[in-house]
């Protein structure tokens, strides 16, 4: 795999991350909205043979293809696995031309200070020197905003770019992902304070090191743009946050530079039912509008 194709992909970034990244706590979620429900499987093993397949159906579906997904976020077993006996991110690079990126946080600690700091990675060098054996390009980690609680806000992203750091030292691209609440009443002055101090972390960054951000769509359109137009960030992209697919494309559409990293707004109405026909129609629909949602600025 070329890293430096990989990396003029992410910047000109013509097209959206497909998140597909759920672990398992959001898997069962994640299989009942594709209309399998917990009395389908038994075992733990069961459930993620069925996830992988749901992913597998979207990774090979005709309307997954680069030229409207620049990028693939995938869950670490997803990483270990193949589809039709080519590891996952080899066949969404060479075959699909999406970048694969790998979900590296282990779920969140207990909220303090209006937030929630990812748990301890134990393992994460291992972790990441089998990412790039199995050709992955960058990293996404998550932590969550529920407060604008300035010391609990600098804790996140203090984490971030130390993880950051640890991620980039493998020659990996981290995806930095400080959630902000949608639904929290101060969302504003969080997300003021949040732009403050990831500027103040990117001008601290040495030279010739670049991060990527993954932020909630902002209350305020076009808030994150000096981020978009920074020199240490590749890409700033959006996660849906909740929000339906047709208000999280709207919302979207109003920031110009950020593109899209959904998750449960990309498998919108997407079910096991359906035909191959079906579901590729309803996920090149879902495809198509989060695309054009993505470079509408």
């Amino acid at each position: 795999m070329s890293n430096a194709q990989q990396t003029a992909k992410m910047r000109e970034g013509n097209g959206f991350i497909a998140a597909l990244d759920q672990s398992g706590g959001s898997t069962p979620k994640a299989l009942g909205l594709y209309g399998i429900t917990e009395d389908a499987y038994s075992s733990e093993a069961e459930m993620f043979d069925l996830i992988h397949q749901m992913r597998a159906r979207i990774i090979k579906s005709p309307a997954f293809s680069g030229d409207k997904v620049v990028g693939a976020i995938l869950f670490e077993q997803t990483m270990d696995r193949d589809i039709d006996g080519t590891p996952t991110a080899t066949y969404l690079w060479e075959t699909c031309n999406v970048v694969p990126f790998l979900k590296i946080d282990k779920g969140l600690e207990a909220e303090a200070n209006g937030v929630q700091l990812m748990k301890p990675i134990p393992g994460l060098d291992d972790l990441l020197a089998r990412a790039v054996k199995a050709g992955i390009f960058g990293t996404k980690e998550r932590s969550v905003i529920s407060a604008a609680n300035a010391q609990g806000i600098k804790a996140i992203i203090d984490q971030q770019f130390d993880l950051g750091a640890q991620v980039i030292s493998h020659g990996l691209m981290p995806i930095i992902e400080p959630e902000v609440t949608i639904s929290i009443k101060d969302k504003a002055e969080a997300e003021d304070m949040l732009l403050a101090e990831i500027l103040r972390h990117l001008d601290a960054l040495p030279e010739g090191q670049q991060v990527m951000l993954k932020l909630s769509l902002p209350s305020k359109a076009n808030l994150y743009k000096p981020l978009v137009d920074h020199p240490k960030v590749l890409k700033v992209v959006a996660l849906s946050g909740g929000y339906p697919r047709d208000e999280a494309n709207a919302k979207l559409a109003q920031n110009t530079g950020m593109i899209a990293s959904f998750s449960r707004a990309l498998t919108e109405g997407l079910s096991a039912q359906q035909s191959d026909a079906e579901f590729d129609a309803m996920l090149g629909g879902a495809i198509s509008s989060i695309h054009a949602a993505s470079i509408a600025g």
